[in-house]
């Protein structure tokens, strides 16, 4: 007898109260910060306020979220709740805040029941197959249960976007998508999927001159009001220039402190490995570059041989990419195509960003694991990135005592899910493609000797030397397994 989706999340709310806890990364203080400066001051304060660097820089429902939380917070302790207590971390505030993200989370639950209720007859087990794994992801445990965020929930408002996109329910869908982006703003990386599908599917006809004009006025009027209750007051306080700043830091350099496993993580690693070989090349190298601690550990990355990339670089590369890809959701607006060119938005987006987060790699894998089960060719696009996506984000959490959780968490749900899709998805209509397989299989295979050598034997054997070594390979080897799966989505996205 199979599990039932609420019995298996019983199972992972008593398992992650466990990690109560566990390791917390700055993004702990991060959130109680907000928290203070929005139950403290006034909300004409809230992006001005930066008695803490972790200034409030999400969009204005997250930090109407954030006060709502306060006012349960002050129950808990309430000098959480002053803004001068920087890194105040009382048991109560740890147990709160940890039990904020598991609470909040039955909305993400939620949605992957809808999920499955709403799937075809036929499709129920690999629907639920794939609620499952997105339940027990490693991702989402990594980085809400332990390093802490609050993704859960809002990947519940995407899941639940899909779920009426797919019952034909567009307008609802896109209310929701304008509710999420002003809760958490990287969602912008899949607007453009969204933008196209509501255009093609809901505000016009069968040609593009056949306009559909009271969709347009309804769903028009709608996202406005959406943007209006959440900019209204800051653009009547003249502040949203000030909200936008920090919404949209450009200042950032290109990469993370932890390169994000993308092609600027291999375009890094190549400089990196040029500045050895370019004297006999006869290349100019910048010693300033080489010398700089930044490169791949803490900071921004310069680069010594290859050139700067600039944000106008990266946004044009971005915006190609997510083109060729909608102009067949726009001439084909159905659900499988939306979703399938949505995750290519995500992939784009992650791939040539300007300062992408490593955390992002979600914005990927959850629309992707509704897909995998599709045929056994998408499978075999989808493992690589299982590997590569969950395996980028262990230097997230590099303290010894959660070293083993994570690493025999992922593991086991790699084998467990991997194996389940291999069982459940169906033979594809045309030839599988062998290179895809072999590409996969010998990924797949790389992955537990590179975690070993990164988190143990190097550190073994070189001590404090070479720091910044197994961060590289860690990326450099994630970002080959993200953008191979990627060509392999891309090929079958266009050529089926």
């Amino acid at each position: 007898m199979n599990p039932s989706l609420f019995e298996c999340a019983i199972v992972a709310t008593a398992f992650k109260l466990l990690l109560l806890p566990a390791y917390k990364s700055t993004d702990f203080e991060v959130h109680r910060n907000w928290l203070a400066i929005t139950h403290s001051l006034p909300v004409k304060e809230w992006y001005f306020e930066k008695t803490s660097e972790w200034t409030l820089d999400y969009p204005p429902f997250f930090a109407a979220f954030e006060w709502l939380l306060s006012q349960i917070a002050q129950f808990f302790d309430p000098e959480m709740l002053n803004v001068q207590n920087l890194g105040y971390s009382s048991i109560q505030t740890v147990y709160f805040q940890r039990l904020s993200v598991i609470a909040t989370e039955l909305l993400l639950v939620y949605a992957l029941h809808r999920y499955i209720k709403t799937s075809p007859e036929g499709l129920k087990r690999p629907a639920q197959a794939a609620a499952l794994s997105i339940l027990f992801s490693p991702g989402l445990l990594i980085i809400d249960h332990i390093h802490f965020q609050y993704n859960g929930f809002l990947y519940g408002i995407l899941l639940l976007s899909f779920v009426y996109a797919r019952e034909d329910k567009l307008l609802l869908s896109g209310i929701l998508f304008a509710i999420l982006l002003c809760f958490k703003h990287i969602y912008l990386y899949l607007a453009p999927a969204y933008f196209v599908y509501l255009l093609s599917a809901y505000c016009l006809g069968e040609t593009i001159f056949d306009i559909r004009f009271g969709n347009v006025l309804k769903l028009g009027s709608s996202i406005i009001a959406v943007f209006t209750v959440a900019f209204a007051p800051f653009v009547y306080w003249g502040q949203l220039p000030q909200l936008l700043e920090r919404l949209f830091p450009f200042s950032r350099g290109l990469c993370h402190a932890y390169w994000a496993p993308n092609v600027w993580a291999m375009y890094s690693f190549t400089d990196r490995l040029l500045i050895f070989v370019a004297p006999k090349l006869g290349l100019p190298v910048d010693i300033a570059a080489v010398n700089s601690v930044t490169r791949g550990r803490v900071g921004d990355t310069s680069f010594a041989v290859l050139p700067e990339i600039t944000p106008g670089t990266t946004f044009r590369l971005t915006l190609l990419f997510q083109v060729l890809c909608l102009f067949k959701l726009f001439r084909r607006p159905t659900f499988p195509i939306f979703l399938r060119a949505l995750t290519l938005c995500g992939f784009s987006a992650f791939l040539f960003g300007w300062h992408v987060h490593e955390k992002a790699i979600l914005l990927i894998l959850l629309p992707f694991s509704l897909l995998a089960l599709s045929d056994r060719r998408y499978l075999g696009a989808f493992r690589p990135l299982a590997v590569a996506g969950h395996v980028s984000l262990f230097p997230l959490i590099f303290t010894p005592a959660e070293f083993p959780l994570k690493t025999l968490y992922t593991i086991t749900w790699l084998v467990v899910f991997l194996y389940v899709f291999d069982r459940l998805a169906p033979a594809a209509s045309s030839r599988r493609e062998w290179l895809m397989d072999r590409f996969a299989g010998a990924y797949v295979g790389v992955a537990i000797p590179l975690v070993v050598y990164t988190s143990v034997i190097h550190g073994v054997v070189w001590g404090d030397r070479w720091e910044f070594v197994p961060l590289m390979f860690m990326s450099s080897y994630c970002a080959l397994g993200v953008v191979g799966s990627w060509v392999g989505f891309s090929y079958l996205y266009f050529s089926t």
